[in-house]
């Protein structure tokens, strides 16, 4: 089975090493060998010189798992959010399983409610086995079902009904994630077992609010997250000692600060507190890890920031954002071959995640292969036509590639999108087209404009007010810009080091020293400017 060089090895091997060196195996699907009554399930180690995606499995590696959105059975449709709830939270523990490759939320939520088949969910998602199921609460009792199917054959492999107490919820979840990782013959390590078994709150109560906090945390616009930010804070009023409340008040706190650019300051301060008593109450909480990682990159922290995504990974390996998050540090520094693994690993956990496939999408921009940017781009604007800011990526690279008619029509889509919200938008893309199109005119006529509105959501930053001022010539006005972007530790010096409005100025003493300061010294000449 092997080809010359390679190495095989069989399920009962594979049971042994899968944990004890780096190298990835993949399945080649059940074999029948010479001499050998029953077939057996081969697996091929992949060797550092081999390509993975080259590597072709004749069948579907049962180990990735999709976790399908838990059918609502309850009296009360009002319930849902516990059906989704309980979904989440099952992900979320399979994902602490090394063993297992989980694919994430955002990817399989977009299934409830489907009626399509299994085996067509598992080719679309790639995965070789489903979880499905459903919920059903009547006051405090909780009727839980929940069936493992073979994506090849459509067969059960383990199915299992749970009454119970509402407060045993997270009983049910700890068994079934232990069960189907049984049914897979995936051993659990036993710091892995700890932290499954570990019970998040003793308060029922605190739960419910805390999921009801995740229900709207997920839908992700405005009004969602401050909502979802009111039950976690009524969550840790319950149970002080939650971690996963207060963990979900830092994300809140720092997807105000970060994305919608509200009460920035206030809002990311907000965020460290919550995360630090997170961490002090659930050291191994591998979510807060990531958030604290987000968190110390937006204060250009880079090293701090890419220990606690190290950390968030080894702790579950399955979660994608944390990928996603360790890439954006590793882009910073041009690390790209260690970037492109950790984005490529998102993207495979999280397929159908806009956020992570326009990530995708930046590194080719970043590296300055525009097609390929524009490609990806396109793609992730399909997954959510409604979201405006995918639409803002398409503008820079239609412009970047002088397809400005193409530019102005999604910056026109955009701002539709945001109904008449974050005025500066506008001027901001206004700007970056008249950039593109070597606009020097209309760049210096737009710049009092920009300037005026600095520090409004979505205005233009200092970082880009300074390489307009390179464009123009004005090299010390844009220095003094460039320091404001640093003295307001400004989220997009992170792309400085690759960033094309600082290829004129990437050689002087002042840019140096400013990258330096950055801890980002030895990434200026890593990828060679065309």
């Amino acid at each position: 089975l092997a080809e010359n060089g390679g190495i095989s090895l069989t399920r009962q091997v594979y049971d042994q090493v899968q944990n004890k060196f780096e190298l990835p195996l993949e399945s080649l699907g059940t074999k029948s060998l010479r001499n050998v009554r029953a077939p057996l399930e081969v697996y091929k180690m992949v060797l550092p010189w081999e390509d993975t995606k080259t590597i072709q499995s004749t069948e579907p590696d049962k180990r990735r798992i999709a976790v399908l959105p838990f059918a609502n059975m309850s009296p009360d449709p009002g319930d849902s959010y516990f059906a989704d709830g309980i979904t989440e939270e099952i992900i979320s523990t399979l994902s602490g399983v090394s063993g297992l490759n989980v694919i994430s939320r955002t990817s399989v939520m977009g299934y409830k409610g489907t009626t399509k088949r299994v085996k067509e969910i598992g080719g679309e998602l790639e995965a070789g086995s489903v979880l499905e199921g459903s919920f059903r609460k009547a006051g405090n009792k909780i009727r839980v079902t929940a069936q493992l199917v073979d994506v090849r054959d459509d067969r059960h492999v383990w199915a299992h009904s749970y009454d119970r107490n509402l407060d045993d919820v997270f009983g049910v979840q700890t068994d079934i994630a232990k069960q189907v990782s049984d049914a897979l013959r995936v051993k659990i390590l036993a710091p892995e077992i700890d932290r499954i078994d570990r019970k998040p709150t003793e308060s029922t109560q605190a739960y419910t609010l805390y999921l009801r906090g995740r229900y709207h945390w997920n839908k992700r616009g405005i009004e969602d997250i401050n909502k979802a930010a009111e039950y976690f804070a009524q969550a840790v009023k319950e149970d002080a000692k939650f971690a996963l409340g207060h963990a979900g008040l830092a994300d809140c706190h720092e997807i105000l600060a970060t994305n919608w650019e509200i009460d920035m300051k206030a809002n990311h301060e907000r965020a460290k507190t919550e995360v630090a008593t997170a961490l002090e109450l659930d050291p191994n909480l591998a979510e807060a890890h990531a958030t604290r990682g987000l968190i110390l990159h937006c204060d250009l922290d880079f090293k701090g920031a890419e220990q606690e995504f190290k950390k968030a990974i080894e702790l579950k390996p399955s979660y994608a954002t944390a990928h996603q998050w360790y890439f954006q540090i590793l882009q910073a520094e041009s690390r790209w071959d260690e970037a492109l693994k950790q984005i490529e690993k998102a993207v495979e956990l999280d397929p159908f995640s806009q956020i992570i496939n326009l990530n995708h999408a930046d590194y080719y921009f970043s590296k300055r292969d525009y097609e390929k940017a524009l490609e990806l781009t396109k793609k992730a604007v399909e997954l959510n036509p409604n979201y405006a800011i995918a639409h803002f990526q398409l503008v820079g690279r239609y412009a970047r590639m002088k397809r400005l008619d193409d530019a102005k029509r999604e910056a026109k889509i955009g701002v539709e999108l945001l109904q008449g919200a974050y005025p500066p938008i506008l001027k901001r893309m206004e700007a970056l087209i008249a950039y593109f199109e070597d606009n020097k005119e209309g760049v210096r006529r737009l710049l009092p404009g920009l300037e005026a509105s600095l520090g409004e959501p979505f205005a233009t930053t200092a970082m880009e007010i300074a390489g307009y001022y390179f464009y123009l010539g004005e090299v010390d006005t844009g220095f003094e810009w460039l320091n404001q972007s640093y003295s307001r530790k400004e989220f997009e010096l992170s792309s400085i080091s690759h960033n094309e409005l600082f290829d004129s100025v990437r050689d002087e003493p002042r840019f140096q020293n400013l990258l330096k300061r950055l801890g980002l010294e030895q990434s200026s000449h890593v990828l060679a400017f065309t």
